[in-house]
């Protein structure tokens, strides 16, 4: 049988329940076991795919096509586990398809309530992950307990732990223990009246994870192991991690978490734990050889999650050279304002990502042109690669007024178009090309270079796609077109031959990269920009005067 964990929050949002899932994920298959993991989120819309970056960060795609939370992110950068469309469900999704079966007259004419028929609509959506070849399903819960939204998830755990058989069943709440510096000292009263909301609800928790900027002395393990209801070696410390989040599987191993859930679902250790890679990984973050720092030229650069993946993509790059990345943040309109000579300036690299809407159009355009002409390593995604079209088209090929359709109807030269799909799409939601595609790369291009092979799958989220009629004249002028989906011929991937790395992709890489596998792209591009700046540190050596 297989056997589930599950994850809630406590106090506050944003404790980081989707890091520690992941990491609990990770553990487990260090030990041999086969896991998959999930998100409930109690907002009412059906997917994250149509809010705005800075309320929900950045939408997550997964290859069959689903757009996600970013926590599934971390699941699949911490473990090899499946994740899929069934890996996040959200409030919306939950009452559109019962709602659906209502129409269909699934119920006989019954009244349709909370509890019974959302409740076990949520616990199907558990089992859906419950196959015979997983052995673990770790699900996460959005939102905090005692959250109004919640509240159904919480009955739905409550319900599936007690037909389960809780022998099957941990329950894990992960809490914060704030620190007030007045007094000195870490409070465990919102804990307390955490795990008390949790119990109200029926659902007693088998292990406490306590957020911490201080250690817990032992005085505070036993205050909260008694009055919370857990055993003392139960209460897990997670303190906020030095250098990176991927230390937090050492933090739970260092206080036997893997053998503590071992014992409480009555698991087998299939393996020693085989950590190996993830400590080499972790050496190369910690004690880097060398430094490089990266321009991220965005519309959302104000919120870190909007870029959540890409930001852990260029570290995977970095650990793959053993350098530490140093991203500068750029908002794409103060380019526009302030030039980017002003705030380019020194880059290794330049990294155009996605994005949606007009605002900041040019200002991206702008830190193409400067990356083309200066030299200095480009890597456009999505839009960064179509944007790096228009800039072409503008720059090279002297197309006046050259644009995307996205953003200019009228343009004489639209080198960017609507998808022939997408021209009688109504709905936003879920309409895009989205998940898994098929490229097949050019031969002696820096992507086949990259990849090591000639067929590659990656995940996409986008409407728009390089206008055809303009490939040929393109190509005459120096841009080779060296990725194309091979069943719609649409083009996937740009260079520039000649520079020394400018390489635009229609789809996400990062959404494939992780720690101990980064992604060939962001890998490369890192080597690339090291090579840059080691080139602009020699020539800011030789212009600098000589002492006599």
């Amino acid at each position: 049988m297989t056997k589930h964990i599950f994850v809630t929050g406590g106090v506050v949002s944003s404790l980081g329940k989707g890091l520690t899932s992941a990491a609990i994920g990770m553990l487990l298959e260090c030990r041999g076991l086969k896991v998959s993991l999930q998100k409930f989120d109690p907002y009412i819309n059906v997917d994250p795919g149509t809010m705005n970056p800075f309320q929900h960060g950045e939408v997550y795609v997964t290859d069959d096509g689903a757009e996600t939370d970013l926590d599934l992110g971390h699941y699949e950068r911490f473990t090899n586990g499946v994740i899929n469309r069934n890996s996040n469900v959200t409030t919306g999704l939950v009452y559109q398809t019962v709602i659906r079966k209502e129409r269909r007259g699934d119920y006989n004419g019954g009244t349709v309530q909370v509890v019974p028929h959302i409740t076990d609509e949520i616990q199907r959506a558990v089992q859906k992950l419950a196959t015979p070849e997983v052995d673990v399903v770790i699900t996460e819960i959005g939102g905090t307990v005692g959250d109004i939204e919640g509240l159904p998830f919480l009955e739905a755990i409550r319900q599936f732990a007690l037909n389960r058989g809780r022998d099957n069943v941990v329950f894990i709440h992960l809490t914060l223990l704030p620190f007030l510096r007045a007094a000195g000292e870490v409070k465990t009263k919102p804990t307390q009246h955490s795990v008390q909301k949790l119990r109200e609800i029926g659902i007693v928790p088998d292990v406490l994870i306590c957020r911490t900027e201080k250690s817990l002395s032992e005085d505070n393990r036993k205050k909260i192991s008694l009055f919370c209801n857990v055993e003392p070696k139960a209460v897990i410390e997670e303190k906020d991690v030095e250098h990176s989040v991927y230390e937090l599987p050492l933090m739970f191993i260092n206080q036997g978490l893997d053998d503590l859930i071992y014992r409480k679902l009555g698991l087998v250790v299939k393996e020693e734990r085989g950590i190996d890679a993830w400590l080499d990984m972790l050496e190369s973050l910690r004690n880097p050889r060398f430094s490089v720092e990266i321009g991220v030229v965005g519309k959302y650069i104000t919120l870190k999650d909007a870029y959540k993946s890409i930001y852990e993509s260029l570290d995977h790059g970095g650990i793959a050279n053993r350098a530490r990345v140093n991203i500068r943040k750029i908002s794409a309109e103060e380019v526009e304002h302030s030039g980017a000579e002003k705030l380019l300036g020194g880059l290794g690299g330049i990294l155009v990502p996605g994005g949606f809407g007009e605002r900041g159009i040019e200002g991206k355009i702008h830190a193409v042109r400067f990356a083309r002409e200066r030299r200095i390593p480009y890597f456009g995604l999505c839009l960064g690669m179509q944007l790096a079209c228009v800039e072409f088209a503008r720059n090279v090929l002297g197309f006046k007024g050259a644009h995307s359709t996205e953003f200019d109807r009228e343009t004489p030269h639209p080198v960017i178009t609507l998808l022939s799909g997408q021209k009688a799409v109504e709905d936003l939601g879920g309409t895009m090309r989205l998940g898994g595609y098929q490229c097949r790369l050019a031969e002696g291009s820096l992507a086949m270079k990259a990849y090591g092979a000639r067929e590659i799958r990656e995940r996409h989220r986008h409407r728009y796609e390089f206008n055809n009629r303009y490939r040929e004249g393109f190509a005459a002028s120096g841009m080779a077109f060296s990725g194309i989906c091979p069943d719609k011929d649409l083009v996937e991937m740009i260079e520039i031959p000649g520079h020394p790395w400018f390489v635009g992709v229609q789809f996400h890489p990062e959404f494939q990269s992780k720690p101990v596998n980064p992604h060939p792209l962001f890998r490369d591009f890192i080597r690339a920009a090291l090579e840059k700046q080691a080139e602009l540190g020699r020539a800011a050596s030789e212009a600098a005067p000589q002492c006599a």
